[in-house]
Parts: C-alpha cells; sequence; structure tokens
C-alpha cells in the first residue's frame, strides 16, 4: 500500500473516517498512510461488531455492567482506538486524548480507569509530574 501520509477526520462516536472535514461532524484529525487507515477501520469494525452483542445482551436485566463481557471487550477496543488515535493524530488529537485521562487496563486493575478514581490517583501522581 501506500506510504504516503494524507489527512483524515475522524469522529469516534459515529465510527466513521472521511477524507473531508466539511460534511460529517468529527472529533479527531489524522496524518495517516492508507496501513494505518485499515488498521483504524478495523478497530472502528470491532467496535461495531461488540456494540451490536452488547446491545442484544442489554435486554438480560440482572446482568451488571461491570459483569458483562461485551461491556468489557467494548472498553478495551475502545481504549485500543483511542490509543491509536493519540499515535497518528494531530496535536489538537494528541493533547485532547491526553486530556481525558484513560489508563489501560492491567493484570491488577482489569478494568478500565480514568483519572479521578481515587485508587488510581495514588498510582498515576508521580508519573504525571515528570
Amino acid at each position: 500500500m501506500d506510504d504516503m501520509k494524507k489527512t483524515y477526520y475522524v469522529s469516534v462516536a459515529r465510527g466513521e473516517i472521511n477524507r473531508s472535514g466539511e460534511y460529517s461532524p468529527y472529533e479527531f484529525v489524522v496524518d495517516a498512510t492508507d496501513d494505518q487507515i485499515s488498521k483504524l477501520r478495523y478497530l472502528f469494525d470491532q467496535n461495531n461488531d461488540i456494540g451490536f452483542d452488547s446491545a442484544v445482551r442489554a435486554q438480560t436485566p440482572y446482568v451488571q455492567y461491570h459483569d458483562d463481557e461485551p461491556n468489557r471487550q467494548q472498553d478495551s477496543v475502545l481504549v485500543e482506538i483511542y490509543s491509536y488515535i493519540h499515535e497518528i493524530g494531530d496535536e489538537a488529537a494528541v493533547k485532547h486524548i491526553e486530556s481525558m485521562g484513560i489508563v489501560p487496563a492491567t493484570k491488577e486493575h482489569p478494568f478500565i480507569q480514568v483519572k479521578g478514581d481515587h485508587k488510581l490517583d495514588e498510582k498515576i501522581s508521580p508519573v504525571d509530574d515528570q
């Protein structure tokens, strides 16, 4: 594929990647090769598939959000999407994603956490000072 980077306009909320930012709302601007855009489209497709499974499962009212595997999978894919946009995005995209404070799940904390979580703040604060 072509290694030349092109500008794309990305909407995570809508799962869209467009070459023009004029006709559809977008949250991020990325400069990416065809291979990078293919990877981002693949992640969006994964998110869409899991979202369908999650919507079907949502009809079972007794399963709580944190005990629901499709929800965990979708959260994980969303973090992967934002991490990848952080990697290929423009300066504004990078700053915005960093301001979101998303922390990927770890073995010790299998659920995605966000800065501001009182248990997580203690572990993040030394890193933030660097």
